[in-house]
């Protein structure tokens, strides 16, 4: 079995009010010097088998039609490495 991590995060073009939100309670709570805050979406899938190029483009359409709403959001897919190396 292996993981694959799908992030989904909103394009730079769209506004975040829960990223600013964040950003803007930080200083208060006495962290200091990040000027930005993007909040997102983390899926983790466990997929039963190899994980070879065809799995990696189902999950890809998967990712696309079903975790992100690709007008406002972009999206990345990749292998888990630290959960392979634990294997």
């Amino acid at each position: 079995m292996a993981r694959v991590v799908v992030d989904v995060m909103l394009k730079p073009e769209i506004l975040d009010p829960q990223g600013q939100a964040v950003q803007r309670a930080l200083p208060r709570l006495g962290f200091e010097g990040i000027s930005d805050v993007r909040q997102g979406k983390r899926f983790e899938l466990e997929v039963d088998g190899p994980v070879d190029d065809a799995a990696l483009a189902r999950i890809r359409d998967l990712a696309e039609s079903f975790l992100a709403n690709t007008v406002i959001e972009d999206f990345t897919v990749r292998i888990d490495e630290v959960a392979e190396a634990a294997k």
